[in-house]
């Protein structure tokens, strides 16, 4: 647990959420299933975040989004509807994603190696912004200062 603690305390020391907002995979596919009992607030938290700051998705969360059905173009024109940056993984959150899946480690997971959430989650703290999604839980267990835009 020491180790993930100190690699987020200097990794966030200024992190405050304000660069913008994360689009976990999650809101994208409520978007787009008209089944889904939250695609109305995921439209709505998209529309409002969009009107404030700008909206990005990383190449983990665009990966996902692929998976069912791997239409680029479709995925592109709905990312575009929200002027949604692509953003880079940058390297230093691979320090940060570590030290949160050694802790999920120490906490009993069993899972080898570490899963979309913990890049994601990484990539929003060194980037400064913050998290939409409507699954808050992993987040905020593992990067306990992210700001978290959830139901």
């Amino acid at each position: 647990m020491a180790a993930a603690r100190s690699v987020g305390t200097g990794v966030l020391a200024a992190y405050d959420g304000s660069a913008g907002v994360m689009v976990d995979t999650n809101i994208w596919v409520d978007c787009v299933d008209d089944g889904s009992a939250w695609q109305d607030w995921a439209v709505e938290q998209l529309q409002q975040c969009s009107e404030r700051s700008p909206l990005h998705i990383n190449i983990v969360i665009y990966a996902e989004l692929l998976v069912p059905r791997p239409d680029v173009r479709a995925l592109d024109a709905l990312l575009d509807v929200y002027d949604t940056l692509r953003s880079a993984l940058p390297w230093s959150c691979a320090a940060l994603a570590a030290g949160a899946f050694s802790l999920y480690r120490q906490r009993g997971g069993a899972r080898l190696r570490p899963m979309p959430d913990f890049y994601i989650g990484a990539h929003a703290a060194v980037a400064n912004l913050s998290v939409l999604t409507r699954d808050p839980a992993g987040y905020a267990s593992y990067f306990p200062r992210l700001k978290l835009l959830a139901p």
